[in-house]
């Protein structure tokens, strides 16, 4: 789930190469029932994922299963977990039409202009024709639709963001649980006041902080304002981009975060908050087997609770409308598209759901139930069950929406105002004339 974005030169040479290399291909993105033999071979695809999590180890099963009656069939994952490295090779390999049968991608500008280039397949009319896409959570599925509603990629998880926090150091600083996004400023002074770090940060990620520049405007605008803003349709110097930048910039005045937040890692920002350091962490249910298990540190087990999003005087968007993500989707190459893939992938993603909810995660369906462990906590039944409750709008992280180069200049810009480097007018006439000269040439 690290976020990290790719490089602003690598982002653009992929996406000349990419616009230069034509529709090719002698797939279709609409034809999802391809007729004729089913030929074994070895099929590839190529993951951000890592290699020892459970969607490639259920994978790899499902695979194996699947060769038992197709002799000569197998399935070859190609993983690069790190991000960035990542986002390269699947853009060279995309520039050069070279993309395997399956590839790893978030609905970015870039995954848009392949759909619209007819080298995805159509994943809704897929999931139809398989019979399974009544049984996908509308959520999963949303988080994976490019801004005009089409659905290109195939979601492998489901998770839930929330607000964790240590109720013994609130208590010993004489807090509540937040009602409003703008009661955290005062919340965090009354905490460094109690000789307490309010809220575990992983800067050095960046994409952690940029979920606090998420949260305001999907309160006060909903989800529409980023892809908006992302195509230089809005502006920062706006009503709901002024009250992010000035809440961001509070929370710094306010020292909400870790003192050297922008040098913390993830593992640094989360043994922060389980150790008791720290009376906040935002994270999601990816985590849950550290937070809501007898894995926790003892001395702040039965401390430990969450609260979701919190709403504003206001809001537009609902308290159960918050980020909860499908991570990253599985695209189908249409070029490649045949009788083979499609009967394996009816064959796995039958199977996959139950097989998911089996390791105690939330699954993208709806139609299995998630094995709670037994050294949980009561806290991890209680995260899976807002599942059952969420709206209909979505938190889409911004760093999938923007265009890579603003993006970067975004990540930088954050971690400055909250630091007090720069001031809130800085950052928005920084902030707006670099999306006003980037966004044009990837949304067109």
């Amino acid at each position: 789930m690290k976020k990290l974005m790719r490089t602003a030169a690598v982002a653009a040479a992929a996406a000349l190469a990419l616009s230069a290399c034509g529709g090719g291909g002698a797939g279709s993105a609409s034809n999802v029932n391809p007729t004729g033999d089913i030929k074994p071979r070895q099929i590839s695809w190529l993951l951000s994922r890592p290699a020892d999590g459970a969607v490639i180890n259920i994978m790899k099963k499902i695979a194996d299963e699947y060769a038992q009656t197709h002799p000569g069939f197998s399935l070859n994952l190609i993983t690069t977990p790190d991000r960035p490295s990542y986002i390269q090779k699947y853009e060279t390999l995309a520039a050069a039409n070279k993309l395997p049968e399956l590839f790893d991608t978030d609905a970015t500008p870039f995954a848009q202009q392949l759909a619209k280039q007819g080298k995805m397949v159509d994943a809704e009319k897929l999931l139809k024709d398989l019979g399974v896409y009544d049984t996908y959570r509308p959520a999963a599925l949303n988080y994976q639709r490019f801004d005009d509603g089409s659905l290109y990629m195939i979601p492998m998880q489901f998770e839930l963001e929330f607000f964790w926090y240590n109720k013994a150091l609130f208590q010993k600083a004489g807090l509540t649980v937040p009602t409003s996004l703008d009661d955290l400023p005062a919340a965090c002074t009354a905490l460094r006041k109690a000789g307490i770090t309010p809220i575990a940060l992983d800067g050095q990620d960046q994409w952690p902080l940029e979920r606090y520049a998420a949260y305001q405007p999907f309160r006060q605008a909903g989800p529409d304002y980023v892809t908006s803003l992302k195509k230089n349709q809005a502006k920062f110097a706006d009503a709901p981009g002024q009250k992010t930048v000035n809440w961001l910039s509070s929370l710094g005045q306010s020292k909400c975060f870790s003192d050297g937040f922008s040098s913390q890692g993830y593992s640094d920002a989360q043994n922060q908050f389980t150790s008791g350091q720290a009376a906040m962490y935002n994270i999601g249910t990816w985590e849950l087997s550290s937070l809501a298990t007898d894995k926790l540190n003892p001395a702040v087990g039965n401390d430990v609770d969450f609260f979701t999003l919190p709403t504003t005087s206001g809001s537009v968007t609902a308290a159960n409308e918050y980020v909860s993500p499908s991570g990253i989707g599985m695209a189908v190459n249409a070029k490649t598209y045949d009788p083979l893939v499609a009967d394996f992938l009816k064959f796995a993603l039958t199977k996959y759901p139950a097989e998911y909810a089996a390791t105690g995660a939330l699954a993208p369906t709806t139609n299995v139930q998630t094995t709670i462990p037994a050294n949980a906590t009561p806290l991890y039944k209680k995260a899976l069950d807002k599942a059952t409750d969420l709206g209909t709008k979505q938190i889409m992280p911004w760093d999938t929406q923007l265009d890579p180069t603003s993006n970067t200049r975004l990540q930088q810009e954050l971690t400055l105002l909250v630091q007090g480097n720069v001031s809130p007018s800085e950052f928005t006439s920084t902030m707006d004339s670099t999306i006003a000269q980037n966004a044009p040439k990837f949304f067109k």
